[in-house]
């Protein structure tokens, strides 16, 4: 009796534990790299050399020649990466995630998140760059654990999630980064060897990786905690954005260089900012009705400009530019060139327009359409990024990284757009030689945040 009562006590005991203690499923890691080819990968940007020897993927230095990239076949948006690599102390290297190589940007240049291999003094090993876009993200600076867990000519190890819009890495178990950024949802993985021009002395360098998985479905599921606080990159300059000469036009705090379209001031209503974000709120859906449009104190011609934008369901609203307040005093908005941002399946403006399309998500409004097969929107309540690019009267319109239209103005081609449009009532439409920025009140919830300009 008193040994079926302790044996009761036991698998009271261990139900109890189990009961209280959460019990985690082996990470299903899948291989990347079977270890014997490059099946799966091709080769993008530069012509250095990649083999497979001893189960490794080896990458090789060539003179003369730009960053080069082994990338997957497979596009990824959420995952946990985890691999090894071993690099030469000349040679800097680095893991794109979520990156991309378009045709019209920068002829196919490899662009996007890259998790930084850093073997010289500065030990950033671990931090997150943005590849030929906006530079640092997340140094290490104030990590000193994390620049002291990398081991010069030996085998390392990251682990790397990517889970919605935050990013985690971690160098040899040692947390490293963590970082919320909105601007890229999927792209492919990526093996950097790193351009080294004419340099003869770093010629057929090496750098290897080995023991390359990944987890891809149900990925939340095995996200680990990390020490290191959450940074954001919302309303700030990546270090190549400043080196660049861009200039914020939002600082996520107040409304300076922004006035009402019609006003000397900011709308005292109908406009709000908080948490880093400015938006518009809703008001019935009537156009310029509420705190009406805004635009920027100072005028702009020559400019590349870039936003992240959120819409609400059926929201209807407009970037504007070459905008001159003093055309429309009435109702209604201001007149310049429309950056379209539309809820294109819930708003019947999509379905309308001098040309079927033209008044749709990222065209130039009324007036020319987007290649719908470039355009790829993120979901409605996700933010997405515009930029509208100007140079002399060439114009382009860009959505998630991707030039969705281009137009040249003063052109017969143009003039004839518009006198089909709503616009032909005023004399030389979108002509002039500079103007306001504009962000539209629509009536509906619009939200805007990363805006910034270069001259």
């Amino acid at each position: 009796m008193t040994k079926q009562l302790n044996r009761c006590k036991l698998f009271l005991a261990i139900f109890l534990l189990v009961s209280i203690v959460p019990v985690f499923a082996d990470e299903p890691w899948v291989k990347l790299f079977d270890g014997k080819t490059l099946s799966g990968f091709r080769q993008l940007g530069g012509e250095a050399k990649y083999s497979v020897e001893d189960g490794q993927i080896v990458g090789e230095t060539v003179l003369d020649t730009q960053n080069s990239f082994l990338c997957t076949k497979q596009y990824y948006s959420d995952f946990i990466l985890a691999l090894e690599f071993k690099v030469a102390s000349k040679l800097n290297s680095g893991i794109q995630i979520r990156s991309n190589s378009f045709p019209e940007y920068n002829n196919n240049r490899v662009h996007g998140y890259q998790v930084e291999i850093d073997p010289s003094d500065r030990a950033y090993t671990g931090g997150i760059y943005d590849e030929a876009r906006r530079g640092w993200l997340n140094t290490l600076e104030d990590n000193p654990a994390a620049r002291k867990a990398f081991k010069p000519g030996r085998w390392n190890s990251f682990r790397i999630e990517a889970i919605g819009d935050t990013f985690k890495t971690w160098i040899n178990g040692v947390p490293a980064s963590h970082l919320y950024d909105t601007m890229t949802r999927s792209g492919f993985i990526a093996l950097q060897v790193h351009g080294i021009g004419n340099n003869k002395e770093k010629a057929g360098i090496q750098v290897r990786w080995r023991n390359i998985r990944i987890i891809d479905k149900s990925v939340a599921s095995y996200t680990k905690p990390t020490s290191v606080p959450l940074q954001s990159i919302d309303n700030k300059l990546g270090s190549v954005e400043e080196k660049n000469g861009f200039k914020l036009l939002f600082d996520g705090v107040t409304t300076n260089g922004w006035r009402g379209a019609q006003l000397d001031g900011f709308p005292k209503h109908g406009w709000v900012v908080k948490d880093g974000v400015l938006t518009v709120l809703e008001s019935g859906g009537k156009e310029s009705r509420a705190g009406g449009d805004i635009v920027t104190i100072k005028k702009y011609s020559n400019f590349e400009l870039h936003l992240d934008f959120k819409l609400t369901p059926g929201a209807n609203s407009g970037i504007k530019y070459f905008v001159d307040p003093e055309l429309n005093k009435g109702k209604g908005s201001s007149i310049g060139l429309e950056y379209q941002l539309l809820d294109d399946q819930r708003h019947h403006d999509a379905r309308l327009g001098n040309h079927e399309g033209s008044r749709a998500l990222a065209c130039l409004y009324d007036l020319i359409e987007t290649d719908n097969y470039l355009k790829i929107p993120n979901p409605i309540g996700q933010w997405n990024h515009a930029a509208v690019i100007s140079q002399g009267n060439h114009v382009e319109h860009w959505l998630n990284g991707r030039k969705v239209l281009e137009y040249e103005r003063k052109t017969p081609e143009f003039r004839k757009l518009v006198q089909e449009s709503k616009y032909e009532t005023w004399p030389g439409f979108g002509e002039w030689k500079e103007g306001h920025i504009l962000l539209q009140d629509h009536g509906n919830m619009v939200s805007f945040r990363n805006i910034k300009i270069k001259e």
